[in-house]
């Protein structure tokens, strides 16, 4: 029997480009883990519901796509501007940062560390914002703060 792709989420195709590429990043070392899961729908959920209900309806709907490991070649061309290219470097770096596989594994390990060069790389964004982006998600005091700052931007980007 084969598998059923899982439906379509009620998000735009934009919007499912930037997950499936924040994703791949978590991807990076062969397995997703259970902390970059959590981070990735608490955010992408909180941005594109307009409800409680529909947050959850669709956090369950995007953990099937999550399952998904897309090469970063086929997904990054499809961005089709540089606050979308900024945002997807913001979360691909507080992704791979938020979880390691081992107590006395550093936060991001070598192939995280290897496919975050390969997206800046492939975003093509000069050293200076690669800098700024990174620095913003290292900078706020709180892992809140950083939430909080983050789900703003999303807010941003996906209304403006």
């Amino acid at each position: 029997m084969a598998l059923q792709p899982p439906p379509p989420p009620s998000i735009s195709p934009r919007q499912m480009n930037l997950l499936r590429i924040v994703a791949s990043m978590a991807w990076a070392d062969g397995e997703l883990a259970l902390e970059e899961v959590d981070v990735m729908l608490d955010r992408f959920g909180g941005i594109f519901a307009q409800d409680e209900e529909q947050r959850h309806k669709l956090q369950r709907e995007l953990r099937d796509y999550l399952m998904q490991n897309i090469p970063l070649e086929e997904l990054v061309p499809k961005l089709q501007s540089d606050a979308e290219r900024k945002l997807v470097l913001k979360l691909g770096y507080e992704v791979i940062a938020s979880s390691a596989r081992t107590p006395d594994e550093p936060k991001v390990n070598e192939d995280e560390a290897e496919a975050y060069q390969k997206l800046i790389d492939l975003l093509g964004l000069p050293p200076e914002v690669v800098k700024e982006m990174e620095s913003a998600v290292a900078v706020p005091e709180s892992h809140q703060g950083l939430i909080d700052e983050l789900v703003d931007e999303l807010e941003r980007f996906i209304k403006g």
